[in-house]
């Protein structure tokens, strides 16, 4: 669990970060969760762009891709997930 600390911080970083990924009409399937997941690894900090044309809530996808990556939400701003796993192999994050 991040503290607000980590968070605040974990916000800055991906301030200039560019969303990776697009979840549009079809949701969040298991294809695209694993693609997430590995990105996380090398990445650590990603952002998840949600599309207008997706059928489902942006607060049910974010979870969706939880449940999925085992990650956590830094922030849901706007149509955009920002989601951070520690790298095991990667690390190159440092949490204040």
């Amino acid at each position: 669990m991040l503290t607000g600390k980590q968070k605040r911080f974990l916000r800055s970083e991906a301030n200039q970060l560019k969303p990776i990924f697009q979840v549009g009409k079809t949701g969040v399937n298991l294809n695209m969760v694993e693609q997430i997941n590995e990105a996380l690894e090398k990445r650590e900090l990603i952002k998840v762009s949600i599309l207008q044309n997706c059928l489902e809530d942006k607060n049910t996808v974010a979870e969706q891709l939880v449940e999925g990556t085992e990650a956590e939400i830094v922030q849901i701003i706007g149509n955009n997930i920002i989601l951070y796993k520690e790298s095991e192999e990667n690390k190159h994050i440092e949490l204040p």
